[in-house]
C-alpha cells in the first residue's frame, strides 16, 4: 500500500510533475480527501480572511507518491503561545508565553500575529492585527498550541 500524506498544510519543495505552473516549488498547499473517499487531492490557497487561508479550486488529484514525499508538513493555522521572548531589530519585543495567531504566506512561510487587548474596547476580547512577523521553521516547529474554544454565533429564533 502506498503511503500518502495525512490531510493538512504543507510547503512544496519541488513542482508537481505535469502541474508545474499550478503547483510550483515553495508554495503553501492543502492536502485533503474528499468526503466520498478516493484519492487525496492537493490545492493552493484561494482567499485569506482573518489571517487564515480558505481553499479554492481547482483541486488536483495526488497521484505522484514520489512528489508527496517531498512535501514539508506544517503546523495547523490557529492560536499558539510563544516558547521564547522575541526581540526585534529597531526595538520592541514579544514576551515568552504571549498568545499569537499562526498563519502562512502564500509561499508557506509561518507568520505570527500577536494578541492585543484594546483598552478602549468594551468587550473582553483579543484582537489580532493583519500585519505579522515572518518566522523561521525552527520557531515555527516549537510553537505551543493554545486550545482556544471557537464559539459559533447562535442563530436567532423567530
Amino acid at each position: 500500500m502506498l503511503k500518502m500524506p495525512d490531510p493538512g498544510l504543507y510547503r512544496t519543495t519541488k513542482a508537481y510533475p505535469g502541474h508545474e505552473e499550478d503547483l510550483p516549488a515553495d508554495v503553501l498547499v492543502f492536502v485533503g480527501v474528499k468526503n466520498n473517499g478516493g484519492l487525496p487531492f492537493v490545492v493552493r490557497p484561494g482567499a485569506n480572511r482573518k489571517n487564515r487561508w480558505f481553499w479554492g479550486e481547482p483541486t488536483t488529484p495526488m497521484r505522484a507518491v514520489n512528489w508527496a514525499e517531498t512535501l514539508v508538513q506544517l503546523p495547523p493555522e490557529g492560536f499558539y503561545v510563544l516558547p521564547d521572548e522575541l526581540n526585534f531589530e529597531g526595538g520592541g519585543r514579544w514576551l515568552k508565553g504571549a498568545v499569537i495567531q499562526l498563519g502562512y504566506s502564500a509561499e508557506g512561510k509561518g507568520i505570527i500575529f500577536i494578541a492585543e487587548q484594546h483598552a478602549e474596547d468594551e468587550g473582553n476580547v483579543l484582537l489580532f492585527s493583519d500585519r505579522g512577523r515572518v518566522i523561521d521553521d525552527g520557531l515555527l516547529n516549537r510553537l505551543v498550541w493554545a486550545p482556544i474554544l471557537p464559539v459559533e454565533k447562535e442563530e436567532e429564533s423567530d
